[in-house]
């Protein structure tokens, strides 16, 4: 299993939301994503693996883990290129469970052993892998 984290704007969707759609056994497509690199890293994915959920902008912290339910396909919000050839692609989440605590961007990079997690070091993609140490350190500050 692989580990990730990925962003969302809470005013425009946010973990909550997601639990809300997960409750009602939808999933969502973690659509609009326009980064090359944050794209691949969705290719990378697979059924399975979990990512965090990182409010952006407003919090700016770890509040949730999601899993992948469907791997990367065709973003129904994406255009094609002039050959008529899908340029994004996204994979679908569900909720799996809310940190007891959220994990801030501050109490991040204070964490030595997280200074080289991608959304320190990368701060600005979207998607990003994060490693199993990483993984299970932030769980642990999350409360979980």
């Amino acid at each position: 299993m692989a580990y990730w984290l990925m962003k969302s704007e809470p005013d425009v969707f946010s973990f909550d939301d997601l639990a809300a759609k997960t409750a009602k056994g939808e999933a969502e497509e973690w659509h609009g994503v326009r980064n090359y690199a944050a794209r691949n890293n969705m290719k990378a994915m697979k059924v399975g693996d979990e990512a965090f959920f990182y409010h952006s902008n407003i919090g700016k912290e770890i509040v949730g883990i999601m899993k992948i339910v469907a791997p990367a396909h065709p973003d129904s919000t994406g255009e094609l290129n002039g050959k008529g050839e899908v340029v994004w692609e996204c994979v679908d989440v569900q909720s799996v469970k809310p940190f007891p605590r959220p994990v801030t961007l501050a109490e991040i990079k204070a964490t030595e052993a997280l200074s080289e997690l991608e959304l320190v070091k990368l701060s600005r993609l979207s998607v990003s892998k994060v490693s199993s140490s990483e993984w299970s350190l932030l769980c642990k500050m999350g409360g979980l």
